[in-house]
This record gives structure tokens, sequence and C-alpha cells, in this order.
């Protein structure tokens, strides 16, 4: 039987040090570009392979990272999955994606799952669970990464840095004439309440303008209730002349009720989403929105990750920025 590739082989063949082979793995450190082909060509040539099965039965823990989250079918999320995959995979860990449906009793089941399974690490984008929550995780001594637009106590935690986006998209919205301003917010039980609503009200009165109650209306995160706030807010007796809504999903549905109503976007009511979602620049007309992108938050996660693995303890916050992408829906 042959006998088992180590990385001290690879190693010895490319003419580097165990460590060096380890940083590129795990691309944790920059290496050379004539390093790096060397120890690739090493992996090549012997055929070696991470062995997580020998690296689980040493740590106690599989080589699986939760990915938690509300809603895979919102193309944020697929992209998220792909990036946290393609940056885990040096350190020989896999995603498993796991999909919530924004249901607490879904979400806490979950994470009871990564607790029996013993998995590596968990990401998650919490909907309706509270910071107490993830105490069965650090309990366990599970590394947790949540990904969030509000702190959630003592973990890492990737954030939004929404507010000078937010001011460029209310910008362009008064500087074309709008006025009346509405939101299609998420619903009142959502964790950590609404923050895209509260910096988007604490921001209007410096563009002349504000968000009263009344047009603000709530709901799911999903195309339907987009389409029922939408049409909701279009029957008030004085309707907004400009919608912003919590997600890029919501904004489609109110865009579909316009078109069902026949009201013209932006003509009669500017549109603004939020992510840029991969479909915002398909649709017609293209919408406006502020992208938070997927990319960098499963880059940041996973980096997050990997220093827990190397033993940070120290709970880090890490900000991504946000843009505000103008298109032809405002």
């Amino acid at each position: 039987m042959r006998e088992q590739v180590t990385m001290a082989d690879v190693a010895r063949v490319a003419g580097v040090s165990t460590a060096t082979v380890s940083y590129v793995l795990s691309g944790k450190r920059p290496v050379a570009p004539a390093t790096r082909a060397a120890v690739e060509a090493a992996i090549a040539d012997l055929g070696f392979a991470v062995n997580t099965a020998a690296r689980s039965l040493r740590t106690g823990r599989s080589s699986l990272v939760a990915l938690i989250v509300p809603d895979i079918a919102n193309p944020f999320f697929a992209q998220l999955a792909a990036t946290l995959q393609e940056e885990l995979r040096g350190l020989g860990m896999h995603v498993v994606v796991c999909n919530t449906r924004a249901d607490r009793e879904e979400e806490r089941a979950l994470l009871a799952e990564a607790v029996q399974q013993r998995f590596a690490g968990v990401v998650i984008t919490p909907f309706r669970l509270l910071p107490k929550d993830l105490d069965t995780l650090s309990t366990a001594g599970i590394p947790t990464v949540v990904s969030a637009d509000v702190p959630f106590g003592p973990v890492d935690l990737v954030t939004p840095d929404a507010r000078a986006a937010t001011r460029q998209a209310l910008e362009g919205v008064t500087a074309a004439r709008r006025r009346r301003i509405a939101m299609i917010a998420g619903p009142r039980d959502a964790t950590g309440g609404d923050p895209r609503l509260e910096l988007l009200r604490s921001l209007a009165p410096q563009f002349g303008t504000s968000l009263p109650g009344a047009l603000v209306v709530r709901g799911e995160h999903t195309r339907e209730a987009g389409a029922a706030g939408f049409a909701e807010l279009m029957s008030r007796r004085y309707p907004p002349d400009a919608v912003f809504c919590a997600n890029d999903v919501i904004a489609v549905g109110a865009l579909g009720k316009a078109h069902e109503l026949g009201i013209d976007v932006p003509g009669d009511v500017a549109l603004v989403g939020h992510d840029d979602a991969s479909f915002a620049s398909l649709v017609r007309p293209r919408l406006t929105t502020i992208r938070y992108p997927a990319e960098d938050v499963g880059r940041a996660a996973a980096e997050l990750l990997r220093e827990r693995f190397e033993g940070r303890r120290v709970p880090k916050t890490v900000r991504v920025r946000a843009e505000f992408v103008a298109r032809a829906s405002v």
C-alpha cells in the first residue's frame, strides 16, 4: 500500500519549509510567486491532499463550516456561500449551507446541529435569533461569525458601513425632486430591529424630507411582501413619490406591482433597493440600489474564522463599505 503523502514530503520536494507549504494551502500569508509555483508543482507530482479525517480525529472537530442564512434563494446569500467556500478551501474546510426560511425555531435547531456534529465553525446571518442563542456555540468552543447590520453580543461581526451610501441615495432621490419618501421595511420582530430604516430616517432631514410612520410598511424579506407593501403605500390618500426597500428582493416585488397597477417607475415613483443582488441590473427599469458586496462579506467572514482557528480570542468587528449604485429606477 502506498504511504500517505505528508506536508513534510511536499516541503522536501519543493525545497521549502513545512510552514511555507501551510501558507500556500491556507493563503494566510503571502508567498512569492516562484515559491508558490514550486509548492503547487510538488503537490501535483506527489498527489498530496489535506487529510481532513486525521485532523478531525486530532481536534475532535469536523472539517465543515456551517453557513446559516434566512433565504438561500436570495442571490446575495448564494454569492456569500460561493465566496466563503472558495476562501476556506485552502484550509481544507467545506461549507454546508443551511436555509432557515427566517424561522426562529429552524435557526435554533441548526445551531444545535452544529454543536452536535462538532462543526469547525459557523457563519450566520440571524433573522429572529437573540444574542443569547449563540451561547451554545460559545460553550462548545465553536468559532462563530455573525453577518448582521447590528452588534450581536461578544462574537466576531461582519457589518455594513452604509451611512455614506444611504446619504448618496437620498441625495439622488431628492435631486429628482422627490420629497415624500416611504419605505418597505422588514418585520418588527427581526433581529436588531430594522437598522436600514433607522439610518434612512436619521439622514432624511439633512435633505429637507422625513420618513413618517404612516409611510413605513413592514413585511418579510420576500417579493410577495414587496408587492403587498407597495400596493399599500400607493393606496394612501397622499402616496409617496419615492420608495426605499430593505433589500432588492422586496424591491423587485414592488416593481412588479407597479407594472400591474400602471404606475410608472421612475416617472410616478422612484424605487431604491438594497444589496445589489445579481438581478438588480437585469430588471426593467434597472434597479437603483445600495450595494453591499457579498464577496467582501464572505472574504471577511473567512478571515475572521481563520484568525480564530489560529488562536485569536478577542471578538473583532469588520465593517464592509456599501456603495450607492445609480441606475434607472430613480
